[in-house]
């Protein structure tokens, strides 16, 4: 069994020593070992990855933990294990290449995750869901029923138990109510125009612009429209001998690619949020 631990607290002395230490003293084999410290914050960040052969109590194991050392360094801490798949739910509207990236590298085994259902605001990508055998859920959205939507959407999380969400090129706001149900649980994809190129067709504004590179980042929501904490970032150059079509296809390679890694780091359990922004382990 592996066990990971996240971790974050004020700096002091000895909270590697004394976290290694309890590992030993539970017969736990450590693989994987990363920190950092921001010393601007005087924040100290650290990511564990433990191999125990004799089986522990997870429950057990994480008070001791809590009583040995949590409340003495003051932590803000979290512990996963890595054989149980996180459960992934997909929002998507009408556009499809975030989608298939997704669920191929699910197919191919390559995200490690369960998908219980792909929600949408358009039954246009059912389609999709049926060719991978994946509940889809159709739920409009209007100016009058976006209430009624958000309550089925929670009702849906609920029943399958999801852990955190994805993104892949929804187009609504995300409602109060869901981004404090799942704070930090939800990954959002955009070209990284904003603000600059804010609006529907930023791809056309950024070509009448002529700019030179274009990008995608992936970030984490919150109530701040586009700016939650950033988890991953990408880049590709354009020309003046690229169309408007050439800007539309590169960014969205982009975004398929930046949203993937943004999932997979979420998935390996490699992101830590302070103050808004993101510390990512190796």
């Amino acid at each position: 069994m592996e066990l990971t631990l996240l971790i974050h607290c004020q700096d002091q002395p000895g909270i590697i020593s004394s976290v290694t230490q309890f590992i030993h003293s539970n017969q736990g084999n450590i693989v994987y070992l990363d920190q950092h410290v921001d010393k601007e914050a005087g924040v100290f960040f650290m990511r564990l990855t433990s191999e125990f052969t004799n089986g522990i109590s997870i429950s057990q194991f994480r008070k001791a933990f809590d009583d040995a050392l949590a409340q003495r360094y003051r932590m803000s801490w979290d512990m996963h294990l890595d054989e149980k798949k996180p459960k992934m739910a997909i929002f998507v509207s009408k556009y499809n290449h975030c989608l298939y990236d997704l669920l191929s590298r699910f197919k191919s085994g390559e995200l490690l995750v369960d998908i219980p259902f792909i929600l949408s605001n358009h039954p246009d990508l059912k389609y999709i869901a049926e060719q991978f055998q994946i509940p889809y859920y159709h739920v409009p959205i209007s100016k009058g029923s976006r209430e009624i939507a958000e309550q089925k959407q929670l009702e849906l999380l609920k029943e399958h138990d999801v852990d955190f969400i994805v993104l892949a090129r929804y187009m609504q706001i995300i409602s109060p109510g869901l981004i404090d149900t799942f704070p930090n649980k939800i990954i959002n994809i955009h070209h990284s125009f904003l603000p600059a190129f804010a609006g529907a067709k930023p791809y056309h504004a950024a070509f009448k612009r002529g700019v030179k590179i274009i990008g995608a980042t992936s970030h984490y929501v919150t109530a701040e429209l586009d700016a939650g904490p950033i988890i991953e970032q990408d880049v590709t150059t354009v020309s003046h001998s690229h169309s408007i079509k050439d800007f539309i296809a590169k960014g969205r390679d982009l975004e398929k690619i930046v949203l993937s890694r943004a999932v997979q780091l979420h998935v390996e359990r490699k992101t830590i949020v302070y103050n808004n922004k993101t510390v990512i382990f190796s």
